[in-house]
């Protein structure tokens, strides 16, 4: 059967371009998913996080090579391995970003991206609690509510930043990023509204024309002949059987496979750096040198804290406690349960003159070596800070021409003197805050850096110690007009006829925030400027 549109990758864009690219019966759409179907309980569960990260049955438990900026450390990036991608294992927090982002993005010779361009497609997007409003969507597919659980620790840390000169601010996605508050979330009376949830499952029984395949996973591109630069489908693996999608004629394939999936199978398709391809043994097709280039990361400084109150580290270290939790989960859909990953967030300027914030703070009432671990078994919290905007610059290539082969992560963190500068700076943000009169009475010792810390040298190595990725890599197929663009403004792949790439990759810059809701903006943008070239 021959198709319309094929979509490489069932995440956070790719079930947006399945849902708006199928509402035309006329159209056959083909989605294909290398994981498996969401029906694990805990991608449902909010909190549930717990249990899919680090699981291979949800994750591709990607690791990153031996980073030099985090003293030969390898850390962890979790991507989601099922119907809604990283949608559905993430910490569910909904943040779109800074207007000036955009603007940057259109600035740069990105037509129709500015922030007045794509904040309807956002506000198109979402289902918020409250409503439609002049920020907010009140009847799409995407479930957006605000998080209701409070603790006094979690007011003590607002109040902070508050001492430290940051307003309070109930809306982040709003008129104004800068501020300290709780976060919204994606999900609607205590389940997790990924985006599978949100733009598949009204569709999946309902729609005769769109077909979705799980267990699929993509091998590389099919194109007319060995020198054709028109692709015509896509050959993959669906449990062991080879299996190829064919387009009709004018149709397009369209990944959405994320910013370790998309370029990889470019590459192994042959498009990309003619010496990376070389030393991969894949033969070039056409040169494309920005493909893989160009990553992008927010790298979060995990500060730790003993406490003098409980946190959630008591409650889930207690049998009776934790049953508690869950009981009270089952009954209300409320509690600990029904929460993301973090509860407060704090967007803040890490040093004077500067225009809008540059430093994000995810606290959470509890404290573990890293998410998705055994808590530690003492009240603890966590203060974590990233910088919004990094300078440095990494890659992901292939080493093998088998798409199934890990590529090779590279992040280059801290490598740019700039982003050493912010990591000081930001280490003493949040060390500053356990001093101030709000949230001093709580704090009884620093876990987490430990040693002394007194010089700049001191706060950096403490940063590249304990650093921890967020989860956010973007910008590895990013588009442009110069000599690393991959895609156009209409996320078409440059030299490659009937090709084009939708998620995070595709990012020119990676966004002042959370990259969920971003990338679900793009999804949607994408399919808006498709259906635009297909009417012309």
């Amino acid at each position: 059967m021959a198709y319309d549109y094929i979509i490489v990758g069932a995440g956070s864009a790719g079930c947006v371009l399945a849902n708006r690219l199928s509402a035309d019966p006329s159209l056959r759409v083909l989605l294909l998913e290398a994981g498996g179907r969401d029906v694990n309980p805990w991608i449902h569960v909010p909190v549930g996080y717990f249990k899919t990260l680090h699981n291979p049955n949800t994750d591709w438990c990607y690791k990153t090579e031996a980073d030099q900026g985090l003293n030969g450390r390898s850390l962890d990036w979790p991507r989601g391995k099922t119907l809604g991608g990283s949608s559905s294992i993430n910490g569910l927090l909904y943040v779109r970003g800074q207007k000036e982002d955009y603007d940057h993005w259109g600035q740069l010779g990105n037509t129709g991206w500015s922030y007045d361009d794509v904040l309807p497609l956002f506000k198109r997007s979402e289902s918020h609690e409250f409503g439609e409003s002049e920020f907010h969507g009140g009847d799409g597919g995407l479930a957006v509510s605000t998080m209701r659980a409070k603790s006094p620790i979690s007011e003590a840390f607002i109040d902070a930043a508050v001492e430290m000169g940051v307003p309070r601010r109930d809306d982040f996605n709003g008129a104004e990023q800068e501020g300290a508050g709780y976060f919204q979330q994606t999900a609607r009376n205590g389940f997790r509204c990924s985006s599978a949830k949100a733009f598949l499952s009204p569709i999946r029984n309902r729609r005769r024309n769109l077909d979705i395949v799980t267990h699929a996973h993509t091998t590389g591109l099919c194109f007319a002949d060995d020198a054709a630069h028109q692709v015509t489908g896509v050959h993959y693996d669906r449990k062991g059987v080879p299996q190829t999608a064919l387009l009709r004629d004018g149709g397009e394939v369209i990944l959405s496979a994320g910013a370790i999936g998309s370029p990889q199978l470019l590459e192994v398709s042959g498009i990309g750096r003619g010496d990376v391809l070389q030393a991969a043994g894949v033969p070039l097709r056409h040169d494309l040198p920005g493909v893989g280039e160009c990553l992008q990361d927010h790298l979060q400084f995990r500060l730790v804290y003993e406490v003098n109150i409980p946190t959630l580290n008591d409650a889930i270290n207690n049998f009776f406690r934790r049953m508690g939790i869950g009981m009270r989960y089952l009954m209300t859909r409320t509690g600990p349960m029904s929460l993301g990953a973090s509860q407060v967030c704090i967007f803040a300027k890490s040093m004077a003159g500067l225009d809008t914030p540059d430093i994000q703070f995810h606290f959470q009432p509890l404290s573990a070596d890293k998410p998705g671990v055994e808590m530690h078994p003492f009240s603890g919290i966590t203060s974590s800070v990233c910088q919004l905007r990094p300078e440095s610059r990494g890659h992901i290539h292939i080493s093998a021409p088998d798409a199934r082969s890990y590529p090779r992560i590279v992040p280059n963190y801290l490598s740019a003197t700039a982003d050493q500068l912010c990591a000081i700076r930001a280490v003493k943000f949040a060390r500053a805050m356990t001093r101030t009169k709000a949230l001093s009475p709580f704090i009884l010792r620093e876990h987490m850096p430990s040693g002394t810390i007194e010089t700049d040298e001191d706060h950096l190595q403490a940063a590249r110690n304990i650093a921890q990725t967020i989860y956010h890599p973007t910008s590895t197929c990013k588009m442009g007009q110069d000599d690393q663009s991959v895609v156009d403004e209409r996320l078409r792949v440059r030299g490659i006829k009937g090709l084009r790439v939708a998620d995070a990759s595709i990012m020119p810059t990676i966004v002042s925030g959370n990259t969920n809701a971003p990338t679900i903006m793009i999804g949607e943008k994408a399919s808006e400027m498709i259906l635009q070239d297909r009417a012309r």
